[in-house]
């Protein structure tokens, strides 16, 4: 798990901060967006060559500690 999120970096000379997949100007939401709409992982790289299979799981991995971190917070 290290390892997959080590491929998500945030910078803010990049994308305004947002979470991108490094070496990248790709955003963590979009391969999630396109995830959530039904796209498999061949979909995404075809439409982000650059992408690898690796760079899904990192962004879902990403998305899952995130939701983690949210179930221990009350509103």
């Amino acid at each position: 798990m290290g390892k997959l999120i080590e491929r998500i970096v945030s910078d803010p000379k990049i994308c305004s901060g947002k979470p991108c997949i490094r070496g990248t100007r790709i955003p963590v939401h979009i391969i999630l967006d396109l995830m959530a709409a039904g796209e498999n992982f061949e979909g995404i790289k075809r439409a982000y060559p650059n992408v690898t299979d690796e760079d899904i799981r990192a962004c879902l991995n990403y998305a899952a500690m995130l939701a983690d971190e949210e179930a221990g917070v009350s509103a």
